[in-house]
């Protein structure tokens, strides 16, 4: 059963590396085949049997993981019907989350004016004349309070689901296909926006409605608080309160799993409460009797977990903990004895049946890593062993043997989790989450603040351990081979003591923490010019520098493409520094992510024209700017400034833009930031030969004020990259600048439907890959 399940798995996850989803009638034909080789097979010895049944688990799991995806997948919005005002009538779905100058929350649709999926993700911001004040909702233009089970009649504009993609990044369109969230949008301010119905039937309204007024009795009794965002998350799972820099020191101590309702804590309250109802039940003769007190304690811990769950709102990763521990709960309750490598396989089959893309989550691959290192260290090995010892294996053991997938997942694991863990886990388990569970149910404020007293206590230590320069080990993503190969080793380390040669699994894991990916060769450069959405960043890389230009946008006020986008790409490729930083101009769109790398990585030199009050003059590293005639030399590799020039004088900002040239032997590369018209006749006037390039980052994210006919045929580029944004505001790409590249022999490339771009200048020439052509997915554009 256990090597079936593996292969149901199997199939499961080759369905979701698919690029495209095949036909129904190839899903029949493959199961039948299986079908029809396992049933020839199953007349043969057990092994041939075995085979047979593997291979019939395979082709089910493929075959259902496609199937559901199908099904998925047709619920969708129309391309026709993007950008377009939709009238819709549905249900406020799930808790909203408050941003800066609105709500974002789920829809459940019960009629639209159009074609539209039944549950969508919308964003109702107040303009920006409305943002500050009172936020009443009888004002005009300000964004009403929203709850849970409201019925609104509300006119959105639309989009598909679209993310950034970029090496190393977040897949945004797959977490949303997980969810059922099959388009995302704006809520139309001029629109007709009218409440409904205050309160509209519905199997979680009630659920949802329960666990708001938790969270706003938490913060209301915290007012202000530092940690009270950590509390709602216990109560709750509502993590939306919780700021930025404390889920760096959550990263950073490996504790991250302590701050969101997870298998620890389902599994916690399951204990609890089956330990209390099992021992109550014993003390009555005649409940014992008729019912034994071990299967009792399981259907109480079981119903604890389930209501648990329920009030943290049936989330993705909250429903695979309910699921393992339902599979655990039914074997005591039907007395059978099994193996604990046959429950673990039991509850994987049942978390692939229910959320089969389950599998492109990093919280399965760990939750599941870390039962199976448990099980794998403990079962069967304890016998008078005492319990703290225990206890420093099992997490010594969870530490080494998640390494791999975290290198995998994060390119990044923390140093010091066994150490952050060892007080953390009883802190959180045994008192701050008792604690805010008691407050849930007794309204007195005191509860809550002694939970937040504790909480505080925690965090002075593990801001401590984050501090230091060691916490977190940093490369970049590995080899799958080589974390094959770390597996293999961790597996070997754990194995029993007196093992011969036990320790020499640490060798398999050398090539895996040592790893780090191949730079061009000298003379040679690579340009990734990544997906950022409204903006522009890109990095260089030479034999033995890397250069970043321009940062991206700021996505809100704490949130930046610095953050999202930059420091995971450059964690991808194993970069922990620049060599210089080039900010074209002072534009949100170029400069909105320059903090965060810069806290997030280290600089060596600024070259940029912004203004005193800028963050980056906080820095260690002053900005200086750009000057045309600065030339400089890398790896053989030269690098030239041609604008702005000493005595120039532009009008408009975007003039000011820092327009550099790459060359090498290969080829030749410019980066042309937001330049205009009049900085463009300005380049053509000093010098029309040297703006020659066989790659161009178009000016303007190909703006109608930009690219005029004298430059593009100055230039005279092969590839022609389109830094924009998806069905942006500003209709980037002109199709008059998109045709003119193209009529002058550019082959055009754009990061918003093509990815990050990525040119490779060797001997040989240029070589043009995008993110999306390299690891397509099913669902992208879909």
């Amino acid at each position: 059963m256990r090597t079936s399940i593996i292969a149901f798995a199997l199939g499961v996850w080759l369905c979701q590396s698919l690029p495209e989803l095949p036909g129904t009638g190839w899903l029949l034909a493959l199961l039948a085949a299986s079908g029809a080789v396992a049933a020839v097979l199953w007349r043969a010895e057990a092994r041939a049997r075995l085979v047979g049944l593997c291979l019939l688990a395979l082709a089910a799991g493929f075959v259902w993981s496609a199937a559901r995806a199908q099904w998925r997948l047709a619920d969708e919005l129309p391309m026709a019907w993007e950008g377009r005002d939709v009238v819709v009538t549905g249900v406020i779905d799930e808790l909203p989350r408050t941003l800066d100058r609105g709500v974002r929350f789920v829809l459940r649709v019960e009629s639209a004016s159009a074609p539209v999926p039944q549950r969508m993700l919308m964003s109702w911001y107040a303009p920006r004349a409305h943002a500050g004040g009172d936020e009443d909702a009888g004002d005009e233009g300000r964004v009403p309070s929203l709850r849970p089970g409201e019925r609104w009649k509300l006119t959105l504009r639309l989009k598909r689901p679209h993310g950034l993609a970029n090496p190393g990044g977040f897949d945004y369109e797959a977490w949303l296909l997980e969810r059922g969230l099959r388009a995302t949008g704006n809520v139309r301010a001029k629109g007709e926006n009218i409440l409904l119905d205050p309160l509209a039937a519905g199997p979680m309204v009630l659920v949802h409605r329960l666990r708001d007024s938790v969270r706003t009795r938490f913060l209301a009794s915290l007012p202000g608080a530092e940690y009270a965002g950590v509390l709602v998350a216990l109560a709750v799972g509502d993590q939306n309160a919780i700021p930025q820099e404390q889920w760096t020191i959550f990263r950073k101590t490996g504790i991250a799993h302590l701050v969101s309702i997870s298998g620890l804590h389902v599994s916690m309250v399951a204990l609890v409460v089956g330990g209390i109802a099992g021992w109550g039940w014993r003390r009555i003769p005649a409940l014992t009797l008729r019912f034994p007190a071990r299967k009792a304690a399981a259907l109480a811990g079981l119903a604890a977990a389930a209501a648990y769950s329920l009030l943290a709102g049936l989330g993705i990763p909250t429903q695979r903990s309910l699921i393992m521990l339902s599979v655990v709960a039914l074997a005591l309750l039907l007395g059978r004895e099994s193996a604990g490598s046959r429950i673990i396989a039991l509850a994987l089959f049942t978390v692939l049946v229910v959320d089969p893309w389950a599998v492109l989550s990093a919280g399965f691959w760990l939750s599941f890593g870390a039962v199976a290192a448990i099980m794998y260290v403990v079962g069967g090995r304890t016998g008078s062993v005492p319990g703290w010892r225990v206890a420093v294996t099992t997490q010594l053991s969870i530490t080494l043997a998640t390494v791999p997938a975290l290198l995998v997942l994060f390119n990044a694991f923390s140093l010091l989790s066994p150490f952050a863990n060892a007080f953390a886990i009883p802190l959180v388990s045994f008192l701050i989450t008792p604690l805010v569970l008691a407050a849930i149910v007794l309204p007195f404020p005191p509860l809550l603040e002694l939970a937040h007293w504790l909480t505080g206590l925690m965090m002075v230590a593990l801001e401590w351990l984050a501090d230091m320069p060691f916490a977190m080990w940093q490369q970049a993503a590995p080899l799958p081979l080589l974390a094959l190969a770390g597996i293999a080793g961790v597996l070997w380390l754990l194995l029993p003591r007196g093992t011969p040669a036990r320790h020499a699994g640490a060798l398999a894991m050398l090539p895996l923490l040592a790893w780090s990916p191949p730079r061009p060769a000298h003379g040679e450069f690579r340009l990734t010019v990544l997906d950022v959405g409204n903006g522009m960043a890109a990095h260089l890389q030479t034999a033995g520098h890397d250069l970043m230009y321009d940062t991206g946008p700021a996505y809100g006020p704490d949130v930046d493409a610095g953050e999202r986008v930059l420091l995971p790409y450059l964690g991808a490729v194993g970069v922990r520094r620049l060599d210089r930083l080039v900010v074209s101009h002072d534009d949100l769109d170029h400069t909105g992510g320059a903090a965060s790398l810069a806290e997030g990585v280290e600089i060596l030199d600024i070259r940029a024209d912004l203004p005193p009050g800028h963050r980056l003059h906080a820095g260690g590293v002053a900005p200086v700017a750009c000057v045309a005639g600065e030339r400089w030399r890398w790896d053989g590799v030269d690098f030239e400034v041609l604008h702005p020039g000493a005595g120039d004088d532009p009008r408009r900002d975007n003039d000011k833009s820092c327009v550099l040239r790459i060359a090498a032997r290969g080829g030749s590369v410019l980066l042309a930031g937001d330049i205009e018209a009049g900085a463009e006749r300005n380049l053509l006037a000093r010098s029309v030969h040297a703006l020659a390039s066989d790659v161009v980052l178009v000016p303007h994210h190909g703006s109608r004020s930009s690219s005029s006919a004298a430059f593009i045929a100055a230039v005279n580029a092969k590839i022609a990259v389109f830094t924009v944004g998806y069905l942006n505001p500003f209709r980037h790409p002109h199709p008059a600048v998109w045709a003119g590249w193209s009529a002058s022999g550019a082959r055009n490339w754009r990061t918003d439907s093509q990815g990050a771009i990525r040119v490779d200048v060797r001997d040989g020439g240029v070589n043009v890959e995008a993110q999306r052509l390299i690891a397509p997915r099913y669902w992208h554009g879909r």
